[in-house]
């Protein structure tokens, strides 16, 4: 990668190359022949040019020189906000750098320097940012604390280098994050990043001799020195990765300048990159309120500021605020290649896919070469079932980037859904090659071998991923394995050359007993349990939607019907679940959010206005949080009774409580018609209902929602285990209710049950009645009461 000396060098070389008049500025036409030569293999209208033009001058209009056009400080400027990529162009165009025109650019001072260098050596040897416009150094004292601490720091680096306690020894791979690189939690950013040792005597000295620096700046003449030399420190420690110690000088300048937007933008920077989301995401908010207030001085910067506050998000796990943020960027910027890139990875990351794909799609036209944005492109496009488009794009990713783990591991995960098991062992390997403690690769290459009827190496290979983690979807996962080979399980996965199951027709399954759930009713409440482990729903309390209704004073809108409504904004609406679900990791939380999104959000915002019927959305979410059934009833209607259409009285309307339970049904029970429900109680019923009405309705399992109960059960079964006993068609251990086929004696557990399978090794049965355990101890109560007890007498 190129050093930030040579990478200025090279925006010179394009310039020079395009300034034809040689007047110092790029006119209209000589940068409309720049855009077409560094796009060679895309065909622009003249529309497009122009819009291209009109944006780029109107954007950084501050280094337009008159008829002269762009300045090299102007092109310069471009490239560090991301509008384009200097390698690639400068590639693109052929052309080479002067040899010595990047040594000099490189050079670092070997002395402290005195008051008689001449300007130009400063700004050779210094780092780009120096000498850009409103971000470089302005006093002269300024220039010698920064020779005086590039000395510090090369010197603490040469004794660490030589003790051997600095790792990852790669500075200028580590690209200026606020700049021309987005945030994110890359490995191309991780594995590229220098480790300081912080506890050693020399680290020490370092930050002695640095105090000693930042009480020179504090002693300057004035408060814009002080402010200009603790920016420059604050931006040589970062340059370096010495985080902590920048972030300190950045905080400072903050103090001396408060409303500046450069402090506050790169203490953002450093409070990210150090894992600190929360306090980085409070310092953009802060930069952004400063941008916003500066009037135009700082315009150029409100995209960078945009991405950055995304990403921050994002590390949080607020996801849908991200891309509220990354839509304002690329709205602003929209050559901002990596704005359209992290928009669209952010919406494949809600579930919005179509959204995600476009976003993409347009990252890719402008940056042909981007890597991560083929990757994200191709998983949006399997998650649309798209697939054999799909490999493509992930192999167009990998060909771009033969070390991209994350397509290498996704890809892996695409063959596996199409059952190409070799090839997919064959991404997991290298996969392993890059990463060697990549457990889940380690644990998919497994089940993919076991689909290739590879049974000893997938034993092999699950008892490697044990000694990477020691979590429990392993252990099941070894005993699974056992079981099957218990059963001989030929390469093809049949059993005696016959499947080793058959799915019986729902007639067929029949119930012995009054708590035996029906297999269909099971199956349905199966899917909304697996919907309710995503969102984490059961660890949230229901009586916490009870408080943010009576807390939440939210302004009454008009839909477009006219129908009054408490509406809120999807990201507001996250800002609540966050609150929730504090508990969770931010990668959790962000698949909580994608779930509700995708299952809930996405009816109740059928139009697509990004609004949300907040009461409605409560009367939703209620019935799978955790509490009784009659307080998640009761929530659910004061829900419906706090909406303004019910305001007024202790009682809601008939209309609204059926809509609500067709909402209910057509979330949580896609497969159940629900268009008879207005049939049959109809939509124009003005008359009112009580609680207790309202619980008849819920409580109808034909009509209403009445799988609660069923659902509350799975909920209250999840970690009862049968001992020893595993399913005769899965072999997993039986974990929650078992039912057994009293007929012929095998056991099921709840999926397959729900499912219709019976183990075809079975004698084959008219019909098959079956009993439902919640645990070994019913089981062992039913079996007692089927010995007849006898009399003494007798």
């Amino acid at each position: 990668m190129a050093t930030r000396g040579s990478r200025s060098e090279k925006v010179k070389r394009i310039f020079q190359q395009f300034d034809l008049n040689s007047d110092g500025g790029l006119n209209r036409e000589e940068m409309a022949a720049l855009v077409v030569a560094v796009n060679p293999r895309v065909k622009f209208s003249e529309e497009q040019i122009n819009a291209i033009l009109d944006e780029v001058f109107r954007t950084y209009g501050e280094f337009i020189d008159g008829d002269k056009g762009l300045t090299y400080e102007g092109l310069l400027r471009t490239y560090d906000d991301g509008a384009g990529d200097v390698d690639r162009d400068f590639d693109a165009l052929e052309l080479e750098l002067n040899s010595d025109g990047i040594s000099e650019a490189a050079e670092a001072s070997s002395s402290i320097a005195d008051e008689g260098v001449m300007e130009a050596q400063k700004k050779q040897r210094t780092a780009a940012w120096a000498v850009s416009p409103n971000h470089g150094i302005v006093f002269d004292d300024t220039w010698k604390i920064v020779d005086d601490l590039e000395i510090l720091i090369k010197r603490l680096k040469a004794k660490q280098a030589k003790d051997g306690k600095l790792k990852g020894d790669n500075v200028d791979t580590f690209s200026d994050a606020g700049w021309s690189r987005e945030l994110g939690p890359s490995s191309e950013i991780s594995d590229k990043r220098i480790i300081w040792e912080e506890s050693g005597h020399d680290y020490t000295s370092f930050v002695k001799e640095l105090a000693a620096l930042r009480t020179r700046a504090d002693g300057a003449r004035s408060r814009e020195e002080a402010f200009d030399g603790h920016m420059a420190i604050g931006r040589v420690l970062y340059e370096h990765q010495l985080f902590k110690e920048a972030l300190f000088s950045f905080k400072r300048a903050c103090e001396l300048q408060p409303v500046d937007v450069r402090p506050h933008f790169r203490t953002g920077n450093c409070l990210y990159v150090l894992g600190r989301y929360r306090e980085a995401k409070e310092e953009f908010l802060l930069a952004l309120e400063a941008a916003e207030a500066g009037g135009n001085q700082w315009t150029y910067l409100l995209p960078q500021i945009y991405v950055n506050l995304g990403i921050a998000l994002e590390g949080e796990g607020m996801v849908l605020s991200a891309c509220e943020y990354y839509r304002e960027a690329a709205i602003l910027c929209p050559t901002h290649y990596r704005a359209l890139k992290l928009l669209g990875s952010a919406l494949f990351g809600v579930g919005e896919y179509r959204a995600a794909v476009k976003a993409l799609e347009e990252a890719i036209y402008l940056k042909p070469d981007y890597a991560d944005a083929h990757c994200d492109l191709a998983s949006a496009l399997h998650a649309m079932g798209e697939d054999e488009k799909a490999i493509e794009v992930f192999q167009k990713a990998i060909d771009l980037k033969p070390g991209h783990v994350d397509a290498l591991y996704n890809l892996g995960g695409l063959y596996m859904d199409l059952g190409r098991y070799q090839r997919a062992s064959e991404m997991y390997t290298r996969v392993l090659t890059l990463w060697p403690n990549h457990w889940r690769a380690q644990l998919n290459m497994a089940v993919s071998l076991l689909g290739a009827g590879e049974s000893e190496e997938a034993k092999k290979t699950l008892k490697q991923a044990l000694k990477m983690t020691n979590r429990v979807e392993l252990h099941d996962a070894i005993y699974h394995l056992k079981q099957l080979q218990k059963k001989k399980v030929k390469r093809n996965g049949t059993t005696n050359g016959e499947s080793p199951f058959v799915t019986v027709e729902l007639s067929k399954f029949k119930i012995l007993g009054e708590k035996t759930t029906q297999r269909q009713e099971l199956r349905n409440a199966l899917q909304i349990r697996a919907f309710q482990r995503i969102t984490r729903l059961t660890r949230c309390d229901v009586e916490l939607l009870k408080k943010e209704m009576s807390e939440n004073d939210v302004p009454v809108s008009y839909s477009g019907g006219g129908v009054p409504e408490k509406s809120i904004r999807k990201p507001n609406l996250e800002e609540i679940l966050r609150k929730w679900l504090n508990f969770l990791k931010p990668e959790i939380f962000q698949g909580a959010v994608k779930g509700i999104n995708e299952r809930i959000l996405s009816v109740l915002d059928e139009s697509g206005s990004g609004r949300v019927d907040l009461g409605m959305f409560f009367a939703v979410l209620a019935p799978l949080c955790s509490g009784s059934p009659e307080k998640r009833k009761r929530v659910a209607f004061d829900a419906l009774y706090w909406r303004p259409v019910n305001e007024g009285g202790f009682q809601i309307k008939r209309v609204d409580a059926v809509g609500y339970i067709k909402l209910l049904r057509a979330i949580y029970l896609p497969s159940q018609g629900i268009s008879e429900i207005l049939e049959v109680h109809g939509e124009t019923d003005s008359s009112i209902v009580s609680f207790n009405e309202f619980q008849v309705m819920f409580d109808d399992r034909d009509w209403g929602f009445g799988i609660l109960s069923t659902l509350v059960k799975l909920e209250a079964g999840d970690r009862n285990r049968h001992g020893s006993r595993v399913c005769s068609v899965c072999r997993y251990p039986i974990i929650g209710s078992r039912f057994k086929e009293m007929k012929s004696s095998f056991n099921l557990c709840s999926q397959c049950y729900g499912e219709g399978k019976v183990p075809s090794s079975s004698r084959q049965l008219e019909e098959y009645k079956f009993k439902e355990y919640g645990s070994e101890s019913d089981a062992m109560k039913d079996k007692c009461l089927c010995f007849p007890v006898h009399s003494s007498e007798e």
